[in-house]
């Protein structure tokens, strides 16, 4: 055999190299795809800053609960905005240039978190009292003055105990420091955001005013254990514990930690009341949000998937999720003169319930973290019958839907943006356009079981949740 021979019998065949005209169109393909993600995220941020950013007090960073109101900020609606102005950072942190807007998006979701921190810190006494006794009277207030910042309602005239809304800024500012922001600056700081641990910590035995802010059904005043509380408690416990709230610039002294008896008598309580809410409440929509996203507070998947198909079969209606049986919020037949209902007041409500667009966002949401592309359509067509636009043009998830007992709806708050559901509403577009992945999301990965979430960095040691 030739050395020529030899030689054409070792060479290996070579894949045919791409021609000029193939690596244009691929380079064209990249080009066009980057340019439509920065138009679509530019028109997010337009979205963003009229119904979001224009609201924000630029003296305290807090939201109010509606955008025509000018005095009062709610603290679970300012973290909700803040969670959503968060998540468009996150979605722009892909672009190379920017101009700016993923900065500024960042610092807003700062000054709202830094803000609310600030009230609370007001309070620290009453934390210091609550470790010792649980009661209203010495509750951190959920709401303030919307521009100074200061106590805006006294105890006897508002139910500030809410154990959700501690529980949701902490998942948030996990969330957010985990993303690379930069929200706690001292040691005192650190020390009051151990000491938000310890407020939570007792969830399992404190009866509270629940997400809807009313106590038990009958709205007569009386605080009771709501599982909603307890879930969003056990969620905020396992995301904070060994979470360093400097972040990688942190030392031994900036990590917070979390009793694990605490951690595991909440999660006790809560699977065991599952799918009740409480015991005035067999159902209640309030269990989306703490079984799905944000709060993920149960990977027990049999328990979990009953309860949501408990609330949707009972809840679920013609313009949104009814928030539970026999509630008479911004009902048509509510007295709105009264704090309290009278006793059987709550028979009348039966049938006349508000229905509410946002827990259709709360599914779509949950559909994304579970690739549930049917649930995700379903929820979306369900959704599209609930809009309309404002004078922008821009779509808006109408606040409640109040039936007249005719099959006819009159819509709530009607000139006004409800600034929770936007922000739900905002979340679930960026995560379906493509615009953000879940993990950009939920970067502490709450969405898994624990045995699957990456381990947390840094030197220093946590226990790992059990569930």
């Amino acid at each position: 055999m030739s050395t020529m021979e030899r030689h054409s019998t070792s060479v290996t065949p070579v894949a045919r190299q791409p021609s000029l005209d193939d690596m244009n169109l691929d380079q064209f393909l990249k080009i066009s795809n980057y340019e439509d993600t920065v138009k679509q995220l530019d028109i997010y941020y337009g979205i963003v800053k009229r119904q979001l950013l224009q609201f924000q007090s630029p003296i305290t960073g807090l939201f109010p609960v509606l955008s025509t109101d000018r005095e009062v900020g709610s603290i679970r609606d300012s973290v909700y905005c803040a969670a959503a102005i968060w998540s468009l950072y996150q979605a722009y942190r892909r672009i190379d240039d920017d101009r700016g807007k993923s900065y500024e998006l960042g610092q807003s979701a700062v000054k709202c978190m830094r803000g609310i921190l600030e009230c609370w810190i007001k309070q620290a006494h009453r934390v210091e009292k609550f470790k010792s006794r649980q009661c209203a009277v010495n509750a951190l207030h959920c709401k303030f003055h919307l521009d100074t910042g200061e106590e805006i309602y006294s105890d006897e005239n508002y139910n500030h105990l809410q154990i959700d809304v501690v529980s949701i800024y902490l998942i948030f500012l996990v969330q957010m420091i985990t993303s690379g922001l930069q929200i706690i600056y001292t040691q005192d700081e650190v020390a009051f955001v151990q000491n938000l641990v310890y407020y939570v910590e007792r969830a399992y035995r404190t009866p509270d005013f629940g997400m809807w802010e009313r106590g038990s059904k009958y709205n007569d005043g009386t605080p009771e254990i709501h599982a909603s509380s307890i879930g969003m408690a056990k969620s905020a416990l396992e995301a904070i514990n060994g979470c360093n709230l400097f972040g990688e610039k942190g030392a031994s002294w900036s990590v917070v930690y979390v009793d694990i008896d605490a951690h595991n008598r909440n999660r006790s309580i809560f699977e065991t009341m599952l799918p009740r809410e409480s015991s005035s409440k067999g159902v209640d929509a309030s269990l989306l949000p703490t079984l799905s996203f944000p709060a993920f507070a149960s990977h027990e998947e049999r328990l979990v998937d009953m309860s949501k198909l408990n609330v949707v079969r009972r809840m679920k209606g013609k313009k949104g999720f009814k928030r539970f049986s026999r509630d008479g919020y911004l009902s048509r037949l509510e007295d709105k003169t009264r704090r309290y209902y009278h006793k059987g007041e709550i028979k009348d409500f039966e049938g006349f319930e508000c229905e509410w667009p946002m827990f259709y966002t709360y599914m779509i949401i949950d559909g994304v973290f579970k690739n549930n592309l049917e649930q995700i359509e379903e929820y979306q067509m369900e959704l599209r019958k609930c809009m309309h636009s404002d004078n922008n043009g821009d779509p808006v998830v109408s606040m409640c839907y109040a039936p007249d007992g005719d099959g006819m709806y009159t819509r709530a708050s009607s000139q006004s943006l409800f600034l929770w559901g936007q922000s739900v509403f905002i979340i679930a577009q960026l995560l379906t356009a493509g615009l953000l992945h879940i993990n950009e999301l939920d970067p502490i990965r709450r969405y898994l079981p624990s045995y699957n979430r990456p381990r947390k960095g840094g030197r220093y040691s946590a226990f790992q949740p059990l569930e």
